[in-house]
């Protein structure tokens, strides 16, 4: 065979401002000088090596000749062989051995990749039985980093726990976030050091091909970093080594121009990934060269995989913790909306849930016009946002920062910078907005985050920055970014929210097509009743109670043609038009019942006037919520039983209740009971001319109060009366003439 010189392999051009990002530094054409290296193709033959391989193998060494002419230890030996058939499958994963070479100890690391085999032999200078004793120390902090059940408990375990078993001067845990930047979050370090704890690095500080080189191979030692770096032979012509997964492979000059800036003269990194992502760093600094194991390194590197696993299972916890909660107020929103609650009444009986669920400040909701707030935001900004919403939209919307949010309402916003907007209802501009306040955060760098450039003998190169003292931030119109958990959640929520509003639309529009038919029906027998008494007039019938007859049908279309315009009101979302003054309730219930026993004589009313007791109402809406209460009793209540009506006074609410002796409702009727148009309500036998609408008109009325309506039945033995009482009871905060009590 032909013998061919091997000569020294392409190495990387000057870093400038021109190819800094694209810099290769997974080919450096040179290694560390703590270590030599050979490198082969698939089938094993010689493809290159470094300039320092000891003299007996550099003898043997030509290019194309087998692994197996060599003279290697026979353990390395054998690990190439196993390398070279799993090659045949794509990669070879690291495999290491405790080899001697020309009389010296060395870690053989043996790899492959990209049809190469790598064989690097690195230096050990530590006895075999004082790296066994590193390797116990080692397992046993990664048994306590295992046991941590918090992220910060476990960085700060792990930082303290690396510096113990490698020595190293200062040891610090970094965490990165979405923007790449990277937070010192815990530190183990000499008393004589200046920490580094709570400042942050920018994300320039590692370049994306770093990155990727972190991510690929996590486990890097810079042993002394004023080195000289070992130049690697090959043919002439060949293609550089890719050194992505070697342990010797030189640095890049402007890492070492960093890491000398910081004054460190040895480093180690370990990485922290998560689904293939960068999440962390150990990052190990010495103030003067520092060798260490490779055995104590990979302990290292397997405490950061216990790290990896241990981060992963706390945030998946979280996150399912985050999603139960999530749907359980998913839930419980949902049914209120299905089962008898206004948009904006669902959402305001669950905003509480919803900002826990959601890690939110405040909840704005709109719709049809209406605007809802629930936290600590004033009206006024609540309005500005709720204008400034796009006319239609079908996905959410999420804002982080002051500057994302539209021009127009930027001004009025405030403190509130962060919002998460969740159209439910586009025909009737249905939102829910969460919202979340600025975080104003002080940023402690290390060191101005820029870089800087210098021009020298070869133009213009960017540079490391030279100081690493803490130079202070101020961040101002960001919130705390929307988690992802959170915005899946929120899609979920969205999409049961228009599935509801879709139901609920469907279901107002059966109603209308059925509250025309119930019209036209119930309409007719008054109208054919006053007709037939109109004509008995006309042909000179002297009969006294045709009088009667058209007043009282003449009442009835009054009453249904009413309920039917607040109907019609509701639904549009204009409500019923309050009108609210101090009024005393109790005189009120006395003037109502006077007029029921004036119109129903043989029905017998008890009510205890218990004096004076004012709220803010409007008083001919308060007289029609009683009036279709004293109705129902009427209408269900035992024959021969009375209606019994009462009034009191307590913590702030005054509570009228209307009772009459019945069975109770059954639990599927009552869960209807404040619906429109309820099945139980048409053509019942007890009452013949009702349409459903009352106890909802009368709901509608109660809510515009601020107050409370409610069902619920007394058995005997509490009532103290024979059979059982069917009780609703209204609730309505008192006047502040009330709560002030007499001066």
């Amino acid at each position: 065979m032909k013998s061919i010189p091997a000569v020294p392999m392409p190495v990387p051009s000057q870093v400038d401002l021109a190819n800094c990002a694209e810099e290769p530094i997974h080919l450096p054409g040179s290694i560390q000088p703590h270590g030599f290296l050979v490198f082969m193709d698939a089938q094993g033959r010689v493809e290159g090596w470094s300039a320092n391989v000891p003299a007996d193998l550099k003898a043997a060494l030509q290019l194309g000749r087998p692994y197996t002419d060599l003279p290697l230890p026979p353990a390395c030996a054998e690990l190439i062989a196993e390398c070279a058939d799993a090659l045949a499958e794509g990669e070879c994963a690291p495999m290491v051995a405790a080899v001697t070479v020309d009389g010296l100890g060395y870690d053989a690391i043996v790899h492959g990749a990209n049809a190469r085999i790598v064989a690097e032999f690195e230096s050990r200078d530590v006895p075999a039985d004082e790296v066994a004793l590193f390797a116990v120390r080692a397992h046993s902090s990664i048994e306590r980093v295992r046991r941590q059940r918090s992220i910060d408990g476990l960085l700060e375990t792990a930082v303290r726990q690396v510096r113990d078993f490698t020595g190293f001067d200062r040891v610090m845990a970094y965490r990165f976030r979405e923007d790449d930047s990277g937070d010192v979050v815990a530190e183990a370090r000499r008393d004589d050091l200046v920490p580094y704890l709570g400042q942050r690095y920018p994300a320039g500080d590692i370049p994306a091909q770093a990155r990727r080189l972190y991510v690929l191979n996590t486990l890097r030692m810079i042993a002394d970093i004023g080195y000289t770096p070992v130049p690697l032979l090959g043919a002439p012509g060949g293609a550089p080594l890719d050194m992505s997964f070697g342990v010797l492979r030189s640095v890049s000059p402007i890492h070492v121009e960093y890491l000398q800036n910081m004054g460190i003269h040895a480093s180690m990194s370990v990485s922290i990934v998560i689904n293939g992502r960068l999440w962390g760093l150990i990052a190990c600094h010495h103030m003067t060269p520092k060798r260490v194991p490779h055995a104590i390194r990979m302990a290292a590197d397997v405490l950061a995989q216990v790290m990896a696993s241990t981060v992963q299972s706390i945030e998946a916890r979280a996150d399912a913790e985050l999603v139960e909660q999530s749907a359980r107020v998913r839930t419980a929103l949902v049914e209120s909306l299905l089962i008898d609650e206004e948009p904006l009444d669902a959402l305001a009986h669950h905003a509480g849930a919803l900002l826990a669920a959601t890690r939110s400040q405040a909840l704005v909701a709109v719709h049809n016009g209406k605007v809802f707030s629930h936290g600590p935001i004033e009206r006024d900004i609540a309005e500005a946002i709720v204008r400034a919403l796009p006319v239609e939209a079908s996905d959410i919307i999420t804002y982080d920062a002051l500057d994302e949010w539209p021009l127009v309402v930027q001004a009025s916003l405030g403190k509130w910078v962060g919002m998460l907007a969740l159209p439910f209802d586009p025909p009737g501009g249905g939102w829910c907005l969460l919202l979340r306040t600025e975080q104003i955060e002080h940023v402690s760098w290390g060191g101005r985050p820029e870089k800087t450039t210098r021009y020298g003998p070869l133009g213009a190169r960017l540079t490391p920055r030279g100081s690493f003292d803490a130079w202070q931030e101020t961040v101002l119109g960001r919130s705390h970014p929307w988690e992802a958990a959170v915005l899946e959640n929120a899609r979920l929520t969205q999409s049961e929210l228009l599935r509801a509003s879709n139901a609920r639309r469907a279901q107002t529009e059966s109603t209308r097509a059925q509250l025309l038919a119930m019209l036209g029906h119930d309409l007719r027998d008054p109208l054919h009743s006053i007709n037939m008494a109109g004509t008995l007039i006309e042909r000179g019938s002297t009969q006294s109670t045709l009088g009667r007859r058209i007043q009282s049908s003449s009442n009835r279309m009054q009453r249904l043609i009413g309920q039917v315009l607040d109907m019609s009101r509701i639904d549009g979302g204009m409500g019923l038009g309050m009108t609210l003054a101090p009024l005393d309730v109790s005189a009120l219930v006395d003037d109502v019942i006077d007029e029921s026993r004036m119109a129903y004589p043989t029905i017998d009313y008890v009510f205890a006037n218990p004096g004076p007791v004012f709220v803010r109402a409007d008083g001919g809406r308060l007289a029609q919520v009683l009036t279709n209460l004293l109705s129902n009793a009427r209408h269900h209540g035992e024959v021969g039983r009375p209606i019994v009506a009462s009034l009191a006074s307590e913590h702030g609410w005054a509570e009228l209740t209307v009772s009459n002796a019945g069975a109770p409702i059954a639990p599927d009727v009552a869960a209807s009971l404040f619906n429109p148009f309820k099945r139980t309500s048409l053509h019942n036998p007890r009452n013949r001319t009702g349409m459903g609408l009352g106890l909802y008109i009368a709901a509608q009325i109660v809510r515009e109060h601020e107050g409370e309506i409610a069902y619920r039945y007394q058995d005997s033995q509490i009532s103290g009366q024979a059979g059982g009482q069917v009780i609703f009871s209204v609730r309505l905060p008192l006047a502040e003439m009330e709560r002030a009590g007499p001066t």
